[in-house]
């Protein structure tokens, strides 16, 4: 169904940049209230040096070659347009993989995983582990556009994956994700157990204890009320963003579409809250990289109105999965998942904690998410 898909590349209007050097320069700075902890959110100190490298020394032009680097596409699935990036390996064996991002993040999450994912052999390593790689922009966000109608959450998604895995040619296929990415390659276990091999995550929200109650019967104690307390700490101080855009997005959209330094603010505190780590952690230039998306394509309220409708709601138990799945556990993310929680859920075949890296793995620690990806799938 080739005829389906158009030819897509990534170019910036020079009026739209010149715009947005514009905007940077002229913005209207809070007062820099004395929050070193960050306690309150991000601090204006911060941003304003994140805002000047962004406008001065960020070089968008180069991020569209990085971009422009992989065969790129647009098709139209369930009334959304879709954009997707599509790799596909030398490898005659390869297994289809699909790799999805959530929010706040975007294709940039997985611009280093792709080639070594696709070609091994020509990264060093067994060329037995090589993928197709297809990387889309869930719809709503990015390069995707906005959507215009209702729904767009993790069981709509995963039916639009699936029906693009079957426009290019994959009836069987593995699947990866963080955040929102995690869910919909659940949910695509989920609704098409035929069709995924295996399912590699990097959260599992129904692995995190939230309740007393789900600290009954567990073998490690102390590990659940670990768990417990991070749930609630997080939900005191880290669940505010997730309540507004999932109940009024759009009207936290006039902020964030007419002001780069109210999204970069918003997005680049969560980078840094979810991750509990140094911004330099995250490369600066991917940051800005996956900021200049969600502004260039104006997708602050699409990509927030997926909070509205999640399928699942905050803490519920999920649907069973009987996919194999894989859990890739990054100490700092913003749940400390448990085993034998997973296990009521998810048909859990591989479980592996990681000594550092937090809600953005692919970007954190890369060569770990390659590895664990490979080692996966070989094993299935």
């Amino acid at each position: 169904m080739a005829q389906d898909l158009t030819r897509y590349r990534v170019h910036v209007r020079q009026s739209d940049l010149d715009d947005l050097h514009r905007r940077l320069a002229a913005t209207r700075w809070p007062d820099p209230f004395d929050d070193p902890a960050w306690d309150l959110g991000i601090p204006v100190a911060e941003v304003q040096d994140l805002a000047h490298h962004w406008r001065l020394k960020f070089d968008w032009r180069a991020q569209e070659d990085r971009l422009n680097g992989f065969p790129q596409f647009t098709t139209t699935i369930d009334g959304a347009n879709v954009h997707f990036l599509h790799l596909r390996s030398p490898e005659p064996t390869a297994l289809p993989l699909l790799l999805t991002h959530g929010w706040p993040g975007s294709i940039v999450e997985f611009l280093d995983l792709i080639g070594p994912l696709a070609d091994p052999r020509a990264y060093g390593g067994d060329p037995a582990t090589a993928f197709h790689v297809v990387v889309p922009s869930v719809p709503g966000f990015g390069f995707s556009g906005p959507t215009r109608d209702r729904g767009w959450g993790p069981a709509r998604t995963a039916r639009a994956w699936a029906e693009l895995m079957t426009r290019l040619g994959y009836d069987r296929f593995g699947t990866h994700g963080g955040d929102w990415g995690a869910l919909i390659s659940r949910e695509l276990g989920v609704q098409f157990p035929e069709r995924v091999v295996g399912a590699h995550v990097t959260m599992l929200p129904s692995a995190v204890a939230r309740t007393e109650e789900d600290l009954d019967g567990l073998d490690d104690r102390e590990l659940g009320q670990r768990s417990l307390d991070k749930a609630r700490a997080f939900q005191r101080t880290g669940i505010g963003y997730a309540m507004i855009q999932s109940t009024k997005p759009q009207t936290l959209a006039f902020g964030l579409t007419d002001s780069p330094a109210g999204q970069l603010a918003w997005i680049a505190e969560k980078f840094r809250s979810f991750s509990n780590a140094d911004h330099d952690l995250i490369d600066r230039d991917d940051l800005l990289a996956n900021v200049s998306i969600y502004w260039f394509t104006g997708t602050a309220a699409s990509s927030s109105r997926i909070y509205a409708y999640q399928d699942v709601q905050w803490g519920a138990q999920p649907s069973i999965s009987a996919v194999p799945t894989a859990v890739a556990v990054f100490p700092d993310d913003i749940g400390l998942p448990i085993r034998q929680l997973a296990e009521r859920t998810d048909r859990i075949v591989r479980w592996t904690e990681f000594p550092r890296g937090g809600h953005f793995p692919a970007l954190e620690e890369p060569d770990a998410v390659i590895g664990d990806l490979r080692a996966f799938f070989s094993g299935l």
